[in-house]
């Protein structure tokens, strides 16, 4: 954007005349959307989040293919409160059984005694159908056997569509209580930041409906596009639209209190912060932006979809930050920052004597040993990094154990482990045969043709192991090699996905890892034109990712007792510690960069340090805490992602963006800018204006 451009668009925006209705026009426009337009709405299908084109995937497409595969299964386990079951009362199970509806599953009708006689299990199909439909269904079935369970007998609800309604339930009105939480906690912290009883509304208002149009847009968006997406999805996408749109709003608003010191107008102070803000805000949100647009190449369709609602929410919120609120902000006067108000003739931030200059001061005396002591500590908390395990299996999926999980886990004790959630293989070929072959396999217990129809048959095999165990891996392993001869056959399930889900996410990481940080350094090279400190940058931001990996993963295994990460958090945690690492990283370098120009290299840096410590760590703490709201959801998978971006991100702020960075800018001189000449730039006007002594 050319400057006379900018100056016309800026003069617009917080202009005496035209400030209002920029503020008004866009809110109104985006408050009509979220009410007449709502959010969109898609079919789940059952290969959403499964990688495409792995062989449990290709198995899972040929189950949909099947003309009679309309339902189901719930698995009714039934378990002595005491000793074994006798004559009688397994007579009365039948009877129940019967009467919910289970199926035939042995001479002796629905229920199948364990062999140790204390418990048995009834199968009772579920008519497909969406999320809630069964949820119902299953709701249904567990309020039937409450009422004719023999006494002395207790019934639980596992299987398929038992785990399926279990999961649903996570998420019912789980949008509302992560929305309510969120703002709650931006709220707070925008209270304590700005210690003022108005002007934490005007950002909090600004982002709730940035939030709110990014949910309706990026949904609509992805129903037109035909592009999966799921419960979580729109919970992140809130997480991250109020993140990254509070992070912007901060350093706005932190340089128009700066610039309200020395300059009478608001709408000429507005004018000043916002050109001055623009580049970073801009810099910043392209470059989340283009990283979250990476995801796209994943194998997993809902990861594909994450990427790209995040991308069109991270849009909303820069402009909303970067358009209604200077806006909305410059049709107040000085009194929305009350009690505190700004008042011309005060020290400007980057002249004060704050804990950030302090800290600053220590820096430039001893930056090496800064250097050098923060590397320790980042390689120290890395350490867990060569321990870390991923994978975890059905049960290990939920923060608090639900019926269904805790049901499977007693099936285990009296059948076969896999009989709740039997192995599936799908195929064109002779059914017989690869029935024959399946019963043959090592760690196959049983195996049965439980469908069969155009061109298609699909084998049930219950495994000896133990679900999410080593051994069960192996059984997969075993019975696909055993399969190899057949042709269009496949195996699938929710261990055989498992399996592949780990293969899917070791691919992503693999290709999409190394775009992302040649994305980001791009930016930087662009941003700065330099290579040093673009080069520094991006280390300081993996090394970060390292070291909040590594400690996370002590926090897992030693306090919250987790034994594996989700396999899918080590690639989400670096896309958004590594895009919004950047954040602090242009908001630290572009303030930098335009005081050495007249301070020199050294100085400028601690005069940035002083004038953007205070908004990185408070916009830090902010978004450590949001994402840290993803514990609301009793999902491992969210607990786990919103734990390492919280540790990473009071990392990066307190740590390594407030003291590395500095410490290596110190300690590099005009080295730091290579082969940029910035301290030059300013010519006479250097010697103008003395450097503060630090």
């Amino acid at each position: 954007m050319s400057s006379s451009l900018s100056d016309r668009v800026t003069g617009v925006v917080t202009g005496r005349r035209t400030a209002a209705l920029v503020a008004l026009v866009p809110l109104l426009l985006a408050v009509l959307a979220i009410l007449f337009v709502g959010e969109g709405e898609r079919e789940a299908r059952s290969t959403d989040s499964v990688p495409a084109g792995l062989d449990s995937t290709r198995g899972t497409e040929l189950r949909d293919a099947l003309p009679e595969d309309d339902s189901s299964a719930a698995v009714v386990v039934l378990t002595a409160d005491e000793g074994t079951f006798d004559d009688a009362t397994v007579r009365e199970l039948g009877r129940l059984g019967e009467e919910v509806g289970g199926v035939a599953t042995g001479p002796d009708g629905p229920v199948t005694v364990a062999e140790d006689g204390t418990a048995a299990i009834v199968v009772v199909p579920v008519a497909a159908g969406s999320a809630t439909d069964t949820a119902d269904a299953v709701t249904a079935l567990r309020e039937r056997l409450d009422e004719g369970v023999p006494a002395g007998v207790t019934a639980q609800v596992t299987g398929p569509a038992a785990i399926q309604a279990d999961l649903a339930a996570v998420f019912d009105g789980a949008d509302f209580r992560l929305l309510g939480a969120t703002a709650a906690v931006v709220a707070i912290l925008l209270i304590l930041t700005y210690r003022s009883p108005v002007l934490w509304l005007v950002p909090l208002t600004v982002v709730g409906v940035a939030d709110r149009l990014a949910a309706v847009a990026s949904t609509q968006a992805m129903a037109g596009l035909g592009v999966a997406w799921d419960e979580s999805t729109v919970g992140i996408l809130s997480v991250l639209v109020f993140g990254a749109g509070t992070d912007y709003a901060l350093l706005l608003i932190s340089r128009y209190r700066d610039e309200l010191r020395h300059e009478e107008s608001r709408h000429r102070a507005m004018a000043t912060a916002l050109r001055r803000t623009a580049e970073a805000v801009l810099s910043s949100s392209v470059t989340v932006v283009l990283g979250l647009l990476t995801l796209l190449l994943s194998l997993v369709p809902t990861t594909r979809g994450l990427g790209l609602a995040c991308a069109i929410g991270v849009v909303i919120a820069a402009t909303f930050a970067l358009v209604v609120l200077p806006a909305a902000l410059v049709c107040f006067g000085r009194w929305v920052f009350w009690p505190r108000v700004p008042r011309v003739g005060e020290a400007p931030l980057a002249e004060s004597d704050s804990l950030w200059h302090k800290v600053g001061v220590q820096v430039a005396r001893r930056p090496a040993a800064f250097v050098a002591g923060t590397l320790v500590l980042l390689a120290v908390l890395a350490v867990g990094l060569f321990r870390i395990d991923t994978g975890l299996d059905q049960a290990e999926q939920f923060l608090e154990e639900p019926e269904a999980i805790a049901a499977s886990t007693r099936l285990g004790e009296s059948f076969p482990a896999g009989v709740s959630d039997p192995t599936q293989v799908l195929t064109r070929a002779d059914g017989e045969e690869v029935l024959a072959a399946v019963e043959g396999s090592a760690g196959v217990a049983s195996a049965s043709i439980s469908a069969s129809g155009a061109g298609i048959t699909q084998v049930d095999a219950v495994l000896d192991a133990a679900p999410g165990s080593t051994q069960a891996a192996d059984a997969i392993e075993t019975l696909r090699e055993d399969l190899e001869g057949f042709d269009d056959t496949h195996v699938t399930g929710s261990e055989a996905q498992a399996l592949d889900a780990g293969d899917g996410a070791a691919r992503d990481r693999l290709l999409i890892l190394p775009i992302i940080l040649l994305l980001v350094l791009g930016a930087l090279l662009l941003l700065l034109r330099s290579v040093v400190a673009p080069l520094l940058l991006v280390a300081t931001v993996v090394a970060t990712y390292a070291a909040s990996l590594g400690a996370s993963w002590w926090l897992f295994t030693q306090v919250l007792g987790f034994s594996a990460l989700d396999s899918g958090v080590p690639l989400l945690a670096f896309l958004f510690l590594v895009a919004l690492g950047v954040d602090y990283n242009i908001f630290l370098v572009t303030r930098a960069r335009e005081e050495a120009a007249t301070h020199g290299s050294r100085e400028g840096m601690l005069r940035a340090l002083t004038a953007t410590g205070g908004v990185i760590t408070s916009a830090g703490i902010l978004l450590a805490a949001v994402f840290a709201v993803l514990g609301v959801l009793p999902l491992v998978v969210l607990a786990q992602l919103g734990t390492i971006i919280c540790v990473g991100v009071l990392l990066d702020t307190l740590v390594v963006r407030t003291v590395l960075v500095p410490a290596l800018a110190v300690l590099l001189g005009d080295r730091f800018w290579w082969p940029r000449r910035v301290g030059a730039d300013a010519g006479p006007q250097h010697a103008a204006r003395p450097a503060r002594t630090v």
